[in-house]
């Protein structure tokens, strides 16, 4: 893979001593940075990330954090928030007894990318591994998950590890469906789907429209945001993942989590909901948070009542409509490789990866290189 670097111009603002670190717990909420500090963070971000911006990650630490332990590394320059990386530690490392440092993310977050401030990819990073060797504890190496290959957060780490030649290795990766292209959403259905598909899917849509009034909204603002919410809750619950147990409706932090950062999404105008009714009742839904550049769509669910007529893949047709949004240059699909719907339609593809990274003195780096080999990593500053 091409490795990306960052713009000199951006690294120009980033000439300053080291910025120091301090952890927040995530049960003490005030110690966490001040609301208009974490938005300008987030607004100034090198690379988006709406799971970590304060709507989502703060409820998130809230309702789930608190009782897992975690914490908020907090990096700061002169006073200036720069950085923001939520962490945990942890004693296994999947079925393997190796205590390391993660990243913290819950079931419902899908990408792991540290929020920076542009111009600090580097000093956060140096800051951030610093404060991990000093503070290693028992921890054997600092593990990352859902972290995108492409980026600049991902280019500085590979730079601040390979100039240092502190070991790090990409111990997993898989490829998900993306939405990237320059064509207009009726020419890109075009392309990513054949002519017998696209003929079945309106003889689908016809057929839906035959049991009653069939019709499509799109919302971005916070107007009647507690009773989509409340929709949603309930259509996902009636279907397989009710009987599953999995149901976000079935477990209260869960449904907290959901319902207020959706609610402070559309607050903070980074929420787009789309919804398919007929007369009047949801059939499909959909979320997507609004990262500028970058879109990423959260959630999806659907009455399986009608799953005859794939009204997801409808309502996944209407979302196309991401392609000619303002602002909006990529979607990122948060869905598993080889999704069955989304890469029907979206045809383009992000590699996520695992990262571990050795933290410590150089015994302790030294037996974290031989773990990553051991798992068949490969050096993350040849990928």
């Amino acid at each position: 893979m091409e490795q990306q670097r960052i713009d000199p111009g951006l690294a120009a603002r980033a000439e300053a001593p080291l910025p120091s670190v301090r952890l927040a717990r995530a049960s003490d909420p005030a110690a966490w940075p001040s609301p208009p500090a974490w938005d300008s963070v987030a607004f100034d971000a090198s690379d988006p990330n709406p799971f970590f911006e304060r709507w989502f990650l703060a409820p998130g630490l809230r309702h789930i954090g608190a009782r897992q332990g975690a914490g908020l590394l907090c990096v700061e320059t002169h006073g200036e928030l720069v950085g923001l990386l939520p962490i945990r530690r942890r004693l296994a490392y999947y079925r393997y007894p190796l205590p390391h440092v993660a990243t913290w993310l819950h079931d419902n977050a899908f990408c792991g990318t540290p929020l920076v401030r542009r111009g600090f990819e580097q000093p956060f990073w140096h800051a951030v591994l610093g404060w991990m060797d000093t503070n290693a504890a028992s921890a054997l190496f600092y593990h990352l998950c859902h972290i995108p290959a492409d980026g600049n957060v991902m280019a500085a780490l590979r730079e601040v590890t390979d100039s240092t030649g502190r070991p790090a290795a990409v111990v997993q990766q898989e490829d998900r469906a993306l939405l990237r292209s320059h064509l207009a959403p009726e020419e890109y259905f075009a392309a990513a789907m054949s002519a017998k598909k696209r003929k079945e899917l309106r003889r689908q849509h016809n057929r839906l429209a035959e049991l009653g009034a069939l019709t499509f909204e799109r919302q971005d603002c916070p107007a009647e945001i507690g009773p989509w919410i409340a929709d949603y809750l309930a259509l996902e619950a009636r279907g397989w993942k009710g009987n599953d147990g999995s149901a976000l409706a079935q477990h209260p932090a869960n449904a907290a989590l959901f319902t207020e950062a959706l609610s402070g999404a559309a607050s903070a105008g980074k929420l787009e909901r789309l919804t398919l009714r007929l007369d009047g009742r949801p059939i499909a839904m959909l979320a997507n948070f609004l990262s500028p550049p970058g879109a990423f769509s959260f959630k999806t669910t659907y009455d399986e009542d009608y799953a005859r007529f794939s009204p997801g893949v409808l309502l996944q047709r209407e979302n196309l409509d991401l392609l000619a949004r303002e602002g909006v240059a990529w979607a990122d699909s948060c869905a598993a490789a080889d999704h069955p719907m989304i890469e029907r339609i979206w045809r383009e593809k992000r590699t996520i990866t695992r990262l571990s990274i050795a933290i410590g003195g150089p015994a302790r780096r030294a037996l974290a290189a031989r773990i990553f080999r051991a798992e068949g990593g490969s050096p993350l500053q040849e990928f």
